[in-house]
Order: C-alpha cells, then sequence, then structure tokens
C-alpha cells in the first residue's frame, strides 16, 4: 500500500507521519502543497501544523494549495484521505468534511494526552479497534472547537460519522467530537494525533491501530 503525505508551509507533524506510515507498510513519499499532481497512491495524509502559520483561518490557506485539487480528486474516486489536527482543518475548510473548526471553549492552546471513546469501527481507518473502545492520544492544538449547525450533526449521528469522541472534552467540540468521516467513509479528520502514540518509546501505542486498519483495508 502506498500513501502520501502533503507537504505545507508550516506543517510540523509531516515527517512524525512519514515515520509511522513508513514502520506500519504505508509506504510514503512527500508531496509539496504547490504540485499540481499526485503520485498514484492509495492514501493522502494531511498532516498536524499551522498551514500558512494559521493567519487567516486555520487551514483556510491550505485549502486553496493547488495539490487539494488533487487530493479532493483522489477522495472523490473512493481514495483513503487523513487529516490529522491542521489537516482536519484543512479538510472541513476545503468542503471535504462538513462543520468548521473554532477556538477552543477557553480560548487557550491544549496539549495534552486525551481519552477517546472509538464510536464506530465501519471505517477504513477503525477497523483494528473494538467499537466503544477508549484508547489515549495527545492533542496539541489551539482550534479544535468542532462546530455545525444541527442539520448536520443529526446527520453525522444518523448515518454513524461520529468516528472518535473526547471523555474530557479539551476545547468544547459539539457532541465531544474529536473525530469524523464523510458518508463514503473513506475521508476521515481528527484533531487528535494518532501518529504520536504509535511507539511505546514517546508513550503509547494506541494510534498504531489506525494505521494499520489502513494497511487492511
Amino acid at each position: 500500500m502506498k500513501s502520501a503525505v502533503i507537504v505545507f508551509p508550516g506543517s510540523n507533524c509531516d515527517r512524525d507521519a512519514k515515520t509511522v506510515l513508513a514502520a506500519t507498510g504505508l509506504q510514503p513519499v512527500m508531496v509539496w502543497h504547490g504540485d499540481n499532481s499526485l503520485p498514484k497512491v492509495d492514501l493522502v495524509v494531511l498532516p498536524g501544523g499551522f498551514s500558512y502559520g494559521d493567519y487567516l483561518r486555520s487551514g483556510a490557506m491550505a485549502a486553496h494549495s493547488p495539490v487539494m485539487r488533487e487530493v479532493k480528486a483522489h477522495a472523490d474516486k473512493g481514495g483513503l484521505v487523513i487529516g490529522i489536527c491542521n489537516g482536519f482543518q484543512v479538510l472541513t475548510e476545503s468542503g471535504l468534511l462538513p462543520g468548521i473548526l473554532m477556538r477552543n471553549q477557553k480560548l487557550k492552546f491544549v496539549c495534552r494526552e486525551v481519552r477517546l471513546n472509538v464510536e464506530t469501527i465501519a471505517t477504513p481507518f477503525t477497523k483494528n479497534y473494538k467499537k466503544g473502545q477508549v484508547i489515549n492520544v495527545p492533542v496539541a492544538h489551539h482550534d479544535g472547537n468542532y462546530f455545525a449547525d444541527a442539520a448536520t450533526l443529526k446527520s453525522l449521528q444518523d448515518n454513524d460519522q461520529i468516528v472518535f469522541t473526547y471523555q474530557d472534552n479539551p476545547n468544547g467540540s459539539q457532541l465531544n467530537i474529536a473525530g469524523i468521516c464523510n458518508a463514503k467513509r473513506n475521508v476521515l479528520g481528527m484533531m487528535p494525533h494518532p501518529e504520536r502514540h504509535a511507539e511505546s518509546l514517546i508513550g503509547g501505542v494506541d494510534g498504531v491501530a489506525l494505521f494499520k486498519s489502513l494497511l487492511a483495508a
């Protein structure tokens, strides 16, 4: 299985993502945001960081990078896409996922481990978890407060598109949402960083199952 990590100006988790992808057999290549094409891959990763310094809205400028046209085309054809932290913000700003990520409720940067509930295993990203499983994954964000209108929230619930929820909501997200997928279930956005808990030497391994799920998919 082959993957691509999109690198935006201000990305700071791109190499972390590459390391974990390589370790789990997902054969990563790095792709610059200004490129007009994608190599032939199964998975595209939009990594965490502060694309364009978050100078407009988090992810708003990155959503218009040339390569995002190819990412959207990849997703439209059923290709797998995951956006982590800033990558989740890019996915909402580009319309690949519904809703928006606003400033954290207490207007402070949050950087700590959180406990997540795995709400669904009916995605290519979560097959190696158990429904209802509680996992520990770090967060590091200032704009992780997920917001959507009532109709969108109901649709997410009704269609089993809420993938992860917080046990102890660090940012004020509606319905404690930590991660959602699209209706076709091939695009996932999540604020926590599974790539930062993929090695016991750096604090935990609860993120490994996500990447192994993708390999199985």
